[in-house]
């Protein structure tokens, strides 16, 4: 197997290996728009990915803070926050700063919307984003259970539906394990995922958090983590596929990355130790990116 193979370290954490560490986690710079506050409070995160974010302050405006990371040599921004109680990110209203942050500073933007729904879908469609990042979910308990959510699994592909039709580029993400650790619905969200045209499928792993409800949660075996990356491979031919950030740590992660370098995944975002390596000797030629998956200055 032979080609490129892309190394991502966006700033949400600092980052370092003997083979590679983020030259700059100012690059790109993640801001959340609820600073803190999530009302879903999912089992698997509660509120904690918010954490490492850039919180947008009451009165602060988007562009302001675009404007100052700007000044500090960020290239790009990833625009997140906490969801409301139908699974929305509030960004809406955050719309007319994206534009003058492309047209004035020309920072790469992507976004966190959650489940957006028409309104937020058209505004988002004139942004001219980088993409739009959300969790496809395929099991009706997941959604219940830990995302303490109502709605259907068919509201999932009806939001990829939305932001296709308002030609958002979407980068749909599988979180493998999310049911407690179990493989539930991730065959369903690749199915509907399938009916859609990604600019970027991502793949990750739950990673159980301290002081979550998932903190002593196992994550799936790798046999299972091996078969649905081939699988999602086979399934995307003509589009890149990824191993995002979240993923458990330790001995695991280094077999997961390799998994991911065996399957012919096109990215991997903070490598575990050796794993550059790893992918040269399997022909692959490595490139670095400050950034999300997929971004690519």
């Amino acid at each position: 197997m032979r080609g490129d193979i892309h190394f991502y370290a966006p700033g949400l954490k600092g980052y370092k290996t003997s083979e590679y560490s983020s030259a700059d986690a100012r690059r790109f710079v993640s801001v959340s728009v609820t600073g803190g506050a999530c009302a879903l409070q999912c089992d698997h995160c509660h509120g904690r990915v918010l954490q490492g974010m850039t919180p947008l302050a009451e009165g602060r405006s988007l562009f302001a803070v675009a404007q100052e990371a700007a000044s500090r040599g960020a290239q790009g921004l990833l625009i997140s926050g906490g969801s409301d109680k139908r699974g929305r990110v509030p960004l809406l209203r955050h719309v007319p700063d994206m534009k003058r942050v492309r047209r004035e500073l020309g920072l790469t933007l992507r976004v966190h919307p959650g489940l957006p729904d028409e309104e937020t879908a058209a505004a988002l469609g004139e942004v001219d984003l980088d993409g739009a990042m959300l969790d496809i979910i395929g099991a009706p308990e997941t959604i219940r259970d830990v995302y303490h959510l109502e709605v259907p699994v068919s509201e999932y592909e009806a939001v990829l539906e939305r932001l296709d039709r308002h030609r958002v580029p979407i980068v749909p993400h599988i979180v493998l394990g999310l049911h407690y650790g179990k493989m539930l619905g991730e065959w369903k969200a690749l199915e509907m995922i399938r009916r859609h045209q990604p600019k970027l499928l991502v793949l990750v792993i739950l990673m159980p958090l301290y002081g979550t409800s998932m903190a002593g949660v196992v994550p799936p075996p790798l046999p299972e983590i091996e078969e649905f990356f081939l699988a999602a491979r086979k399934a995307f031919p003509d589009v890149p596929v990824a191993l995002g950030c979240a993923r458990p740590v330790g001995p695991q992660k280094s077999a997961i990355d390799r998994l991911a370098v065996d399957a012919g995944f096109d990215g991997i975002a903070y490598p575990a130790e050796g794993v550059v390596s790893y992918a040269r000797d399997q022909g692959r030629i490595p490139l670095f990116h400050d950034a999300c998956c997929g971004v690519n200055w």
